[in-house]
């Protein structure tokens, strides 16, 4: 069964003591490439560094919206510089986060409009972050969708709504934009009651898995440390809500997560590891 982890932050401190054994855990569930995405310069940096030593692995370059506030106009001309790197593939994590606040608003929303035109420039999806802030994310993104004709220039989609947070209907309309929902490992709490939904009924063409790791791990574990492995524990729970074979699922969702890096990145990612 081939899985692909399209948000995770295995790069980060959580993972130091056994990185590694966390790669070949994912591996061994059949994972067969995993996305790290940098919050700022420094983070980012760190994740196009292990992408560089795990053919595995490749990067996202961004700054989230907790970092965003003083983020100044250099740094996030080198992150675009960063983005250009060959093993970078996509720009994020951006977006808007109204749950915690921990950038003012109208920081948030420079910084997320400035990312967009990076990933605009060097022609690279975006991986959003959307936190009770569909009412603004929502019109930002279609006049951005607009600009781009619904599609990066090579036809691929824009980008993917990470820990999709929103319901069945705005889920359509992101999809209508040139989005993919990104359903995340949360999909198996008894709780997810939305999510849920989102996984039964949207098209399943527009869906990728992820786990956000070391964050929100599924119903099995919960409380303790996520990784990409248990990403097959998505796409399990996403077969039972739509009564269809896991291993149909993970060859579809991978495939979506394939075409939305791009065929170079995730090509050289399978061949080295």
């Amino acid at each position: 069964m081939r899985l692909i982890d399209t948000h995770s932050h295995i790069h980060d401190a959580e993972f130091d003591a056994d990185r590694e054994a966390v790669i070949e855990r994912a591996a061994a569930a059949g994972v067969e490439l995993i996305l790290a995405l940098g919050v700022d310069v420094a983070n980012s940096r760190a994740a196009v560094a292990l992408a560089e030593r795990h053919g595995c692995v490749v990067a996202a370059a961004g700054v989230h919206p907790h970092d965003a506030d003083g983020v100044t106009d250099a740094a996030l001309g080198e992150l675009e510089e960063l983005a250009r790197h060959p093993r970078v593939a996509a720009v994020g994590e951006i977006g808007l986060d109204y749950y915690r606040n921990l950038s003012p608003r109208d920081e948030q929303l420079r910084v997320l409009r400035r990312q967009l035109l990076t990933a605009q420039r060097v022609g690279k999806p975006v991986a959003v972050h959307a936190r009770e802030a569909h009412e603004d994310m929502m019109p930002l993104l279609e006049g951005w969708s607009r600009d781009m004709g619904g599609r990066l220039a090579d036809g691929r989609p824009l980008g993917v709504l990470h820990y999709f947070s929103g319901d069945a209907e705005q889920a359509s309309r992101y999809i209508g934009l040139g989005f993919v929902i990104g359903v995340h490992t949360s999909v198996t709490h008894p709780k997810a009651a939305r999510l849920q939904d989102v996984a039964r009924t949207a098209p399943i063409e527009h869906m990728v898995l992820e786990t956000d790791s070391p964050y929100g791990a599924p119903q099995s574990v919960r409380g303790r440390r996520n990784e990409p492995a248990y990403v097959a524990e998505a796409a399990a729970k996403i077969a039972e809500l739509r009564s269809m074979p896991v291993e149909d699922v993970a060859e579809i969702t991978t495939n979506n997560a394939l075409r939305l890096f791009g065929a170079g990145v995730a090509a050289g990612g399978r061949s080295e590891r």
